[in-house]
């Protein structure tokens, strides 16, 4: 007998929870607990009065383990919406990193022009060293990641995802 094994796929999913203490901690201990990995979180008030917060989180993982996550993130009591935005429709996802790169040279040069093609900005810079701002989708931020570990990267700060649906409708 073979049991089929679901495929995972790669979810984004934005919540809509009270901004109060704790709330984060129980929504990763939710899937902690279940032993699902998540692969980005990014936390932010969305209200001015500062009483909503917005959570955006990516994992990955079966639809019918999906369709068990939200279920469970929906019935935490502080939580008042929660949106796949992957299955929703199309959407926006954006990720920022600050990127620290050291060298002299040639190295240098090569840093500033391939910053200049990824539209990353220097927000720093001494005699030895430039920190890049690069904002984009991961894959790009990836890739120049890639492309500075050969000129001298030294340490590399990033964001997690944030993602919005497309159109004119809320999520």
């Amino acid at each position: 007998m073979h049991i089929k094994e679901e495929t995972k796929e790669r979810h984004t999913l934005a919540v809509i929870v009270d901004n109060e203490p704790g709330i984060l901690a129980r929504i990763a201990g939710l899937f902690t607990a279940r032993g699902y990995n998540i692969e980005s979180l990014t936390v932010s008030e969305i209200t001015e009065d500062n009483r909503i917060s917005r959570i955006t989180i990516v994992t990955s993982a079966s639809a019918a383990v999906m369709e068990q996550i939200i279920a469970q993130l929906e019935r935490l009591v502080p939580v008042h919406k929660v949106t796949d935005l992957t299955a929703f429709g199309p959407h926006v996802e954006r990720e920022l990193a600050l990127v620290k790169v050291a060298g002299t040279g040639d190295h240098r040069i090569e840093a500033l022009r391939l910053a200049e093609v990824y539209r990353a900005r220097v927000v720093d810079a001494t005699i030895s060293s430039f920190v890049f701002e690069v904002t984009g989708g991961s894959d790009k931020i990836d890739k120049f990641l890639e492309l500075m570990r050969e000129l001298g990267l030294v340490e590399v700060a990033r964001t997690g995802i944030v993602a919005i649906s497309r159109g004119k409708e809320a999520a």
